[in-house]
């Protein structure tokens, strides 16, 4: 999350405010900085919270430059969200399996990144899970998931269903599985942010932070011209900072098992499905936090990272984003 912090400890409330991840570190306050040049505004987006920090003298163009950037966040969902029936991924979903689906250029693009990072983990990362997903909400609501369909999804390449088709411009997304329905929440979030920042830059804005959900990027520099102080929270007490970055046009984005938990008949379960079982990830360690260039090579770096030996987890990003480096893991 980004949530700018005085130098004492900060309280567990002020920290749970934005969920989990990263968030800015400042000596003072920021939410106290908002004499001249710093305009800040948090609002709810694509299921968490989104805080956007801008440092601009005009504070009218501040204001249009952040409503200009929280409508790309809401047009993102809008257009991506598997939430949503009127979506294209929705679309995609509920038709994909009988014909092409026409989409936009946007939701091919990231559909094909989505693609890429899925062959270059072997599937540890695969955006066609979305059946799995599914079938694992109905454990939020204390009822066990259906083993017989679980069972017959783990452990298939689900991914390598997705087709991805473009024709004198247009695009189209066909699902050869009816198993297959697609999820991207592991990179779509980090795409929005990238989508806002460059919003922001569109008005002039040179300077600011924009955190969705623990998903952020830190655009130019901090008050005082310094670098952004990105601080990662300890999974185990998010009291606690467990390392520190300075970042200037960089992302940062944490995955870990205690984004999005919940209890099913006793049993503690999270958010991250593990294609090869079909089931929440087991893992040793409890989040990861990458740092990359964009945003989205950020959230789909530590999505597909999240659970894989460690060794592992750096040889595949040397290979499919060699600018990326991890900044946690434990």
């Amino acid at each position: 999350m980004t949530f700018p912090l005085p130098s004492r400890a900060p309280g567990r409330r002020e920290f749970l405010a934005f969920g989990v991840g990263a968030f800015v570190v400042a000596s003072v306050p920021l939410a106290r900085r908002r004499g001249p040049g710093t305009t800040r505004r948090t609002l709810p987006v694509m299921g968490t919270l989104a805080d956007i920090a801008v440092r601009h003298h005009d504070v009218r163009r501040a204001e249009g430059a952040i409503d200009s950037a929280f409508a790309e966040l809401r047009r993102v969902e809008a257009t991506m969200s598997r939430f949503r029936l009127d979506s294209e991924i929705g679309m995609v979903n509920r038709l994909g399996a009988l014909a092409p689906v026409r989409v936009g250029a946007e939701t091919a693009g990231v559909v094909e990144a989505a693609l890429a990072w899925a062959h270059a983990s072997d599937g540890a990362f695969d955006p066609a899970i979305g059946r799995v997903v599914e079938l694992w909400d109905v454990a939020r609501r204390h009822v066990p998931p259906d083993a017989a369909p679980l069972a017959r999804l783990a452990g298939r390449r689900l991914f390598q269903h997705v087709q991805v088709a473009t024709e004198r411009g247009h695009h189209a997304i066909a699902l050869g599985d009816p198993d297959v329905h697609l999820d991207l929440g592991g990179i779509a979030k980090g795409y929005a942010v990238d989508r806002a920042v460059a919003a922001l830059r569109a008005w002039g804005v040179r300077d600011a932070i924009v955190n969705v959900g623990g998903d952020l990027f830190a655009l130019g520099s901090a008050p005082g011209d310094a670098p952004w102080r990105v601080g990662v929270q300890s999974p185990d007490d998010p009291g606690t900072i467990v390392e520190t970055l300075d970042a200037v046009d960089r992302a940062v984005a944490t995955s870990g098992d205690y984004e999005q938990c919940f209890r099913c008949r006793g049993v503690r379960y999270h958010h991250l499905m593990d294609p090869a079982t079909a089931a929440p990830r087991a893992a040793s360690i409890h989040s990861v936090t990458i740092e990359a260039a964009s945003c989205m090579q950020a959230d789909a770096a530590a999505t597909a990272v999240f659970g894989m030996a460690e060794g592992r987890a750096r040889a595949l990003l040397q290979g499919r984003a060699p600018d990326a480096r991890v900044v946690s893991w434990g």
